[in-house]
């Protein structure tokens, strides 16, 4: 519910915003991204808060700032009112909660199903709200947004209250959920992680600075209702999702995902440059979008999985917390570049920095490689002392089909990466008391 409030506003913001006292481009663009940078700073101390006050109050905590930023931004009679309601927004900072709330409710072999279920439902809310924003803004404006926005806020917190209270161990927040500090140096030097860090940056940037000018494309160039826009967006999402899923199974069959990540960060390029070349002519520009949306989705779709597969052992959750942060660093900046670009009154401008950024973006991922064929699994050690970590280690790294290991003492559990067609299983339950798969 809260992500759908989100992304609401988003392809009519720019449309709306111009009436509100002090509205600028630039002031517009960064009303649009702010919420991005509250989230980027938040998302890791609200996760790291949850795991010592529990999980539910945090979310509420960070739904009860979502519904005072969306009222707010509802009531909001100038842009830097808006402005503070969205920050305000996003300081409701609770995506990380939730990911822990759920490895702490479920098993680890259904957390991975639980988490791409989140994942589903985000991108369902995405559909949706592109056609959701467009009708209610015809209908009552930014404010009628914002106001549902709240409601549907609040309705997220009546649903927390009926959650069941998971009683967190301490020491025992699955590492594959829990940003953990000392990791944070290993995850940030990894080139592999980078790669995918700047990647979500790059790609939410695109896709914010996009949605700060295309809406005055549709409505100027294009001369089409507002009311309209949503059919346009939910078409052009629709085409750009078939086109998607051949790559999508192509790129998991054939063990090819860098090529075809390659070839989605292209479609971005072309796209957008044959956008910003013929924005007047709608079939075309319906092509190049149809482009972009099928590289976003693509890459959108597969760059948690890569994530997923290229963190080390033990470290994915704070793998994830960066992944996470750029992700809305990305919404931030893409708003204010967006902003600073339409303030020269050339929408197109923005289609052809997209796709300049884009081609720096492709020159990055020519290093990355293919995720390897693993999965996580953490297994309960026999009793282990400090003294023999590093022979343990050794040890558990030579059996056949572990690539990665990293042990936790305080819980006496490992952590490893394993290629299942490879395990020599028999000589891994030598060390174990028992084991399950994430």
């Amino acid at each position: 519910m809260r992500m759908l409030g989100l992304f609401m506003v988003l392809p009519v913001f720019t449309l709306y915003s111009g009436e509100l006292a002090g509205a600028t481009p630039v002031l517009i663009g960064v009303a649009i991204g702010i919420y991005g940078l509250s989230q980027a700073l938040l998302q890791i101390p609200f996760g790291a808060l949850s795991d010592r006050f529990g999980r539910k109050p945090l979310m509420l905590t960070g739904l009860g700032l979502f519904v005072m930023g969306s009222l707010l931004a509802a009531f909001s009679e100038s842009i830097y009112l808006m402005i503070a309601g969205r920050f305000l927004q996003g300081a409701g900072a609770i995506a990380s909660v939730l990911m822990a709330y759920l490895a702490d409710a479920t098993r680890e072999d259904n957390r991975s199903k639980a988490m791409a279920t989140v994942g589903m439902t985000i991108g369902l809310s995405f559909g949706v709200a592109l056609i959701a924003g467009p009708i209610l803004a015809s209908l009552g404006g930014l404010y009628l947004i914002f106001l549902i926005t709240a409601v549907l806020g609040a309705l997220g917190m009546l649903l927390v209250m009926r959650m069941p209270t998971i009683i967190i161990q301490r020491h025992r927040t699955s590492r594959d959920v829990a940003f953990i500090k000392d990791d944070l140096r290993k995850v940030l030097k990894d080139p592999a992680l980078l790669r995918l860090d700047v990647s979500v940056l790059l790609l939410h940037l695109s896709l914010t600075m996009l949605f700060v000018s295309l809406p005055m494309v549709l409505k100027n160039q294009w001369a089409l209702p507002v009311e309209d826009h949503g059919w346009v967006y939910l078409g052009l999402m629709a085409i750009g999702f078939a086109l998607m899923v051949p790559g999508l199974i192509y790129a998991e069959k054939q063990r090819q995902l860098p090529l075809v990540f390659r070839v989605a960060v292209l479609t971005l390029i072309v796209g957008m440059l044959v956008l910003g070349l013929f924005q007047a002519s709608v079939l075309i520009s319906c092509i190049a979008l149809a482009l972009f949306f099928a590289g976003f989705n693509f890459m959108e779709a597969s760059l948690p999985s890569m994530l997923s597969r290229l963190a080390p052992a033990g470290q994915r959750g704070t793998a994830m917390g960066v992944f996470a942060s750029c992700q809305f660093g990305g919404a931030f900046l893409g708003g204010v570049l967006g902003g600073v670009l339409l303030n020269t009154g050339r929408p197109e401008l923005a289609f052809y920095a997209i796709s300049a950024l884009a081609c720096v973006w492709f020159l990055f991922t020519l290093g990355m490689k293919n995720p390897p064929a693993t999965q996580t699994s953490v297994i309960s050690l026999r009793r282990f002392t400090e003294d023999q970590i590093d022979g343990l280690q050794e040890s558990l790294l030579a059996v056949n089909g572990v690539t990665d290991v990293t042990l936790i003492m305080e819980d006496q559990l490992a952590y490893l990466k394993i290629d299942k067609s490879r395990l020599d299983r028999r000589a891994l339950d030598q060390f174990t008391l028992g084991s399950h798969e994430a």
